[in-house]
């Protein structure tokens, strides 16, 4: 399928053939048929990505703070390389499209295949012939309501939701400051709720349209006359209501709208623009109140509503975005929007660049609505793309999930030992991005290319959490040697059909990513302890830095950072003790803030069959500036302290060592994995070490609820 895409690196936009994308659990497949470009929003992000490297830092100083921190925790090397992998990113344009449904995995049972529909959504809604939707960001198109007008439906719903902040009421005078197309709009809602709209505008030509087609009476900014025509419109009083919908870094509108509100007036921030609030002489004197109208309503920007599918219930949540955009539709129905009127522009998807040239100035000509349109195409349902067809190796590897650890970490180490075939991610750009960038002979969207291709032979699997157990059961029925990302499992079910599915299985290799044993200072410090005849007293303190509850590992996707990532050093103290965690006890902290996630800040005791104990202290409520990890192992008159994988330090015979080191093992746990694959040697760690992993981490959530010691009991899942 064809799809517009830029390079955040380069600038470039172009038009490219990518797979299909996929469609899973509470997601749509609609067919586009028409998308909008929303001219104000996606200058910005075109823009972004066409400045230089140094002009990318001026306009996004939130990411560059964000590089000098891990800079700071991770060191040079390891921030480089996430720095490149982000720039060399491709990135989906488009939010606002209309279509037919293909397919529907819904969990409401709404949609069915042959419905016409209009969809929202950031890398969903994009411009492409084919886009997989989450099922509350989709809404029925009326029988009378065209793909075209459709196609507008969410930018209508930010319009929608700035005038229901508004509340206005029959007959109020209200003000509209920017008349773009969001602007445009926003007037002819604001006159079918019987309103008198008045519009500011520093572009003539759109002050013209709206005057033109009676949506309000408008000037320019510029205008000597404005003042006086506020007066006058107002009857001296000023507007009830001001709506900023304009675009830019300028202050001027919220200046602008304080000095022509009536006193104790709203003003209703939409647009993005400067918001240096000036308290004299308006916003105090006249005690003006300032509203936020966050995009297309409630559910914006929440997880749960927007990638979970779980609705707001009616009656409390009256608007959501869903039923903005089918409210929009409706008033479309009805005939009390006209929306031709603000279409200048239709271009083909393949001629999409040159609707960007308008965007971008390149093209000098008046333009406000542009609409791209896609053609029938009956070759569109097509998972893989063939790129290249480099030689096949000894250890030919796929991977299903790219995200940027993958590609940090796992993929550069992968191609160093063999070649790679195919990799899989959701979206067809995501895919075709990480298989370019890597040297990948195909890229794809669905998992069965590379489960059902008998020559990969070496499969990584790097998703979300709540897919790792599923994927590692297809491909251990496969007959593939697995390196899973941890966690192995989420669950007691899943733990005990892996069990299964391995036991069951002829010579598997299965292996999963707990890298931080295979670095060079753990190594060394396990030689230390080799043979020391008594048992380790070991206290690990990882400050691993707030999350907050609606980021994916928190949720059920992700399981929470006990089963995510508290078993990585569940993992290394088996490694260091070479022992079976045998009894487990945690508490975590209690606060009633319901920012806090409780089980993020935990202490957790394990005792081992030697007779070793761990202590590991789990915070996310200190400061990030502090190193993240710190491991003090105790035994034979020697301690080992390890700092954040930089540096180790032995104590022993009343002597202190230094070691430096850099890593968490990334690559030393890839090579060892492919190396055990080559030979056909065993997995580098124990397939009875990995389930007592996960299933230590699961008893330790048992021993959260219960307030009880929990004993280990692995005989029962190998039974």
């Amino acid at each position: 399928m064809k799809q517009l895409i830029q390079n955040f690196k380069t600038g470039d936009l172009y038009v490219d053939e990518l797979a299909l994308p996929a469609i899973s659990n509470g997601m749509v497949l609609v067919e586009n048929k028409f998308s909008l470009i929303s001219a104000g929003t996606e200058r910005g992000t075109v823009s972004v990505a066409q400045a230089s490297l140094i002009g990318k830092a001026r306009q996004r100083p939130d990411l560059v703070k964000q590089v000098i921190q891990n800079y700071k925790k991770e060191g040079l090397q390891a921030t480089i390389e996430k720095v490149t992998t982000k720039l060399a990113s491709l990135k989906a344009l488009g939010y606002s499209t209309a279509g037919v449904v293909t397919a529907s995995m819904d969990t409401n049972n709404r949609f069915k295949a042959g419905d016409r529909v209009a969809c929202a959504g950031q890398d969903f809604a994009s411009h492409a012939e084919m886009v997989s939707i989450p099922q509350n960001l989709v809404a029925k198109i009326p029988d009378n309501v065209s793909f075209e007008e459709a196609s507008y439906t969410t930018v209508g719903s930010i319009a929608l939701q700035g005038v229901r902040q508004a509340n206005p009421t029959l007959g109020e005078n209200i003000c509209v400051i920017g008349l773009g197309l969001l602007g445009q709009i926003t007037c002819q809602l604001l006159k079918a709720n019987g309103c008198n709209v008045f519009g500011i505008d520093v572009s003539a030509s759109m002050v013209k349209l709206a005057n033109e087609t009676h949506v309000a009476e408008a000037l320019t900014r510029g205008d000597s006359n404005l003042m006086s025509a506020v007066d006058h419109f107002t009857n001296g009083y000023g507007f009830d209501k001001i709506i900023i919908t304009a675009a830019g870094a300028t202050n001027d509108p919220i200046e602008l709208s304080a000095e022509i509100s009536k006193k104790k007036g709203v003003v209703v921030m939409v647009g993005a623009v400067g918001m240096n609030i000036p308290r004299d002489p308006h916003f105090y004197r006249k005690e003006i109140e300032l509203r936020m109208s966050c995009s297309y309503g409630p559910g914006r920007y929440d997880v749960n509503y927007e990638d979970a599918g779980q609705d707001y219930p009616f009656a409390y949540v009256r608007w959501t975005e869903q039923r903005n955009m089918e409210a929009f539709l409706n008033l479309l129905s009805k005939g009390v929007l006209n929306l031709k009127t603000l279409t200048t522009h239709v271009f083909d998807i393949e001629e999409a660049e040159k609707a960007y040239d308008l965007v971008l100035g390149k093209v000098k000509e008046p333009y406000i609505g542009i609409l791209l349109k896609y053609p029938e195409n009956n070759n569109k349902a097509k998972t893989l793309v063939e790129l290249t067809s480099n030689p096949i190796k000894a250890i030919n590897s796929g991977f299903i999930g790219a995200g940027s650890f993958a590609q940090s970490y796992l993929i550069p180490s992968a191609k160093t030992l063999g070649s790679l075939d195919t990799v899989v991610t959701r979206t067809g750009i995501n895919s075709k991005n990480v298989a370019s960038k890597f040297g990948f002979n195909n890229s794809s969207t669905s998992a069965v290319d590379i489960l059902k291709n008998k020559a990969i032979n070496c499969l990584f699997i790097a998703t979300q959490h709540d897919t790792h157990c599923e994927f590692a059961i297809e491909a251990l029925k496969n007959n593939k040697s697995v390196f899973v990302e941890k966690p192995l499992a989420m669950n007691y079910q899943e733990l005990i059909d892996v069990v299964g599915v391995y036991q069951a299985s002829n010579n598997a290799k299965l292996m999963v990513g707990y890298n931080r044993r295979f670095a060079d200072t753990s190594v060394k410090a396990k030689k230390e302890f080799e043979n020391i005849g008594e048992p380790l007293v070991m206290n690990f303190r990882v400050n691993a830095g707030f999350i907050p509850k609606e980021h994916w590992t928190q949720t059920q996707a992700g399981g929470g950072r006990i089963v995510g990532e508290i078993c990585h050093f569940v993992d290394l103290m088996q490694y260091f003790t070479d022992a079976k965690p045998v009894r487990v006890y945690a508490d975590c902290i209690d606060t009633n803030s319901d920012k806090t996630k409780n089980d993020d800040n935990i202490s957790i005791t394990i005792k081992f069959s030697d007779g070793s104990v761990g202590n590991l202290i789990y915070t996310a409520n200190g400061d990030k500036s502090m190193p993240k990890e710190r491991f003090e192992i105790f035994g034979g008159s020697k301690v080992f302290v390890i700092e954040d994988f930089r540096q180790g330090t032995l104590y022993a015979n009343n002597k202190m060592t230094k070691i430096k080191n850099v890593g968490k093992g990334h690559k030393q746990e890839v090579m060892a994995f492919v190396e055990s694959v080559k030979s056909g040697d065993k997995a580098p760690i124990s397939f009875e070490s990995l389930v007592l992993t996960s299933l230590t981490t699961l008893k330790i959530q048992d021993s959260l609820s219960t307030g009880l010691p929990q004993d280990i009991d692995i005989e029962s899942l190998l039974a």
